[in-house]
């Protein structure tokens, strides 16, 4: 069995090299790591030609951290694919806990587990991701076993952090590897198609440690809100039948996609995009969340000032 590690990288060399490093350092070795460089301006190259070990090294024009993995499975000489982003670690005997769970449990395709959230200087900020969003009871339970109703799981909260990832090679291929035209969530859709075929299952230990950045909150979560929304189009597209097979309706998720964007844009008073993403939502499915906010969108300014002090004066 040979695992290949793909780390994708844009001008993360201030990190790369512990990331590199913790794969290194693993109690079971891999068999090569492979670092696609998605058209960093830095010094990542030079970082990675000064650490030793099994690496290759391949740059591209930038395309997005989809494209870059994808590159590195291609690439990948190995039966198993991990993955660790350029600015994360894995612990010690992430590699070694992984494949104890595959001999116990050899028809699994893929293993993920728990992660830790740390800051840039290495700091401890969140000691369970799984634990966090109250989750890591139900994996403790299971210890490693195939998961029962994974894509129904996911669906409602995608538990896969992608750096704790360990997945069979051939289904990635089958499944068609990361959609390059997602940005934000093209990791859930992924892992929804191989959970509607293939056994998977979430390790209760902390696999991983994920470093956390500033960023533009309000930002980013608009455009992860309007990527969910082509994330269930895809999935409605590709496994309709395992959906409605798990009890899901396809029209639904992506109505109810859609309401996601209404309420968003509804709190920030964009009510025009409020009312778009209304209507978009009944075209698929008629959801009571979309009906409200588009209605509500429709109101004249004073209105919905009035309504916000009787709520206010409600709580």
């Amino acid at each position: 069995m040979k695992i290949s590690a793909v780390i994708p990288t844009y001008n993360s060399a201030d990190f790369i090299a512990e990331a590199i490093t913790s794969i290194l350092k693993q109690s079971i070795p891999v068999y090569e790591i492979i670092v696609v460089d998605d058209g960093s301006s830095d010094n990542t190259l030079a970082v990675v030609q000064g650490l030793s070990g099994t690496i290759r090294y391949h740059k591209q024009e930038n395309r997005g951290p989809a494209s870059a993995r994808n590159q590195g499975i291609k690439m990948a000489e190995g039966d198993w694919i991990a993955f660790l982003d350029a600015d994360d670690q894995w612990t010690a005997d992430k590699i070694k806990k992984q494949l104890a769970t595959l001999a116990r449990y050899p028809e699994l395709h893929l293993i993920a587990g728990d992660m830790a959230e740390i800051d840039q200087a290495n700091t401890l900020l969140t000691p369970s991701v799984l634990d966090k969003h109250e989750l890591l009871a139900g994996y403790v339970l299971d210890q490693g076993r195939p998961i029962v109703c994974a894509l129904t799981k996911l669906l409602h909260k995608n538990f896969i952090p992608t750096g704790t990832v360990l997945v069979r090679r051939d289904t990635l291929l089958a499944v068609g590897l990361f959609n390059e035209t997602i940005h934000y969530g093209e990791d859930l859709e992924l892992w929804a198609k191989i959970a509607a075929y293939y056994p998977m299952s979430c390790l209760p230990e902390i696999l991983m440690l994920r470093r956390l950045h500033d960023h533009n909150a309000t930002h980013a979560t608009a455009l992860m809100l309007t990527d969910r929304v082509k994330v269930m189009q895809s999935l409605r597209q590709s496994i309709s039948l395992p959906l409605q097979q798990h009890g899901l309706k396809p029209d639904r998720l992506v109505a109810d996609a859609y309401a996601a964007v209404a309420y968003w844009h509804f709190n920030l008073k964009e009510y025009q995009k409020a009312r778009w993403a209304s209507v978009a939502s009944f075209r698929e499915a008629l959801t009571s969340r979309a009906l409200v906010y588009g209605l509500a969108a429709c109101l004249p300014a004073s209105c919905l000032v009035l309504l916000k002090q009787v709520k206010g004066y409600g709580q």
